[in-house]
């Protein structure tokens, strides 16, 4: 019994540092875009910072016992790696220049309600009235947060807004297409080769439209890359996978809520970024939303 408890005490630690390192990466970027640098180069640093660690973890992880892997299975990993980590993390970073970074969390957050959505209309997966009930409030949270935004920014957070959606749509659409394929690969090997493609991905879309001037940027650009890679994509990557694993993806997704929340407040104090009550409320309408369709999507 000790241990057991031990066991989740060091799984809620886990969880949390996993959560708020992932939601501290909209302030990096929001920080970085402060010293004149564009989308595509920040997250070409972001990547390129995390592609060693990925590239040694994919070298020295074992495959998976009993598990066929064919060529099928990588074309599949290369689509879901440029669907996942590449348009998402692009549609991500174009989206945090206009919307500040704890509205970019908010919306993002409801992508557990796009998985139940394209479950539903792809595989046919049942969709229950209470499921129903929880989308429905959290898009409403979502329309109360957003719609006291454009008071405050004005028009620029509609496009900001649809691009971050879009973001949320195309990582929930991995997750629900990539499932069959990660028992396969295993975890780390699934997640290294996804983050490989991406990078590859985006240095082929870099060298389409970019001038190569990586160079000539203040120190802190690369300082805030670096520490996006380690501590906003490597470190929580793993921290989330071995919570996961200790208190099971019900269990964590209670946690996820602390995403919003984490975000917001490390916006305030970094970003001086301000939040209305009604946003607040709009928040937690959302949080409401989510934690109801997470915990009915894994019954």
């Amino acid at each position: 019994m000790p241990k057991n408890t031990s066991v989740t005490g060091i799984g809620v630690v886990f969880a949390i540092l996993g959560v708020v390192l992932f939601s501290a990466k909209a302030v990096m970027v929001k920080m970085a875009y402060t010293y004149q640098v564009d989308h595509l180069t920040l997250l070409l640093f972001r990547m390129g910072f995390a592609f060693p660690f990925y590239l040694i973890i994919a070298l020295v992880s074992k495959p998976q016992p009993n598990q066929r892997v064919t060529t099928k299975d990588y074309v599949w990993l290369v689509l879901f790696g440029f669907l996942g980590y590449y348009l998402a993390s692009l549609f991500d970073f174009m989206g945090l220049q206009y919307l500040k970074a704890g509205l970019e969390r908010i919306i993002l957050f409801i992508y557990p309600t796009i998985v139940v959505l394209l479950s539903w209309l792809f595989f046919k997966k049942k969709l229950t009235r209470q499921q129903f009930s929880a989308i429905l409030i959290t898009y409403v949270g979502v329309l109360i947060t957003f719609w006291d935004e454009i008071g405050i920014s004005g028009d620029a957070v509609y496009w900001g807004g649809f691009l971050i959606f879009l973001s949320a749509f195309t990582y929930a659409a991995y997750l629900v297409g990539s499932g069959w394929l990660i028992p396969k690969f295993g975890v780390l090997r699934f997640t290294s080769y996804a983050m490989l493609v991406s990078t590859l991905c985006i240095a082929v879309h870099y060298a389409m439209v970019a001038d190569f001037d990586l160079f000539d940027y203040p120190a802190e650009v690369y300082y805030l890359g670096l520490a996006m890679a380690v501590f906003s994509t490597l470190l929580p990557s793993f921290l989330v996978s071995a919570a996961i694993k200790r208190l099971g993806a019900s269990t964590f997704s209670i946690f996820g809520s602390l995403g919003p929340v984490s975000t917001i407040i490390l916006a305030f104090l970094f970003l001086d970024e301000r939040v209305t009550t009604l946003q607040i409320f709009g928040m937690l309408v959302v949080i409401a939303g989510v934690t109801l369709v997470s915990r009915k999507n894994s019954h």
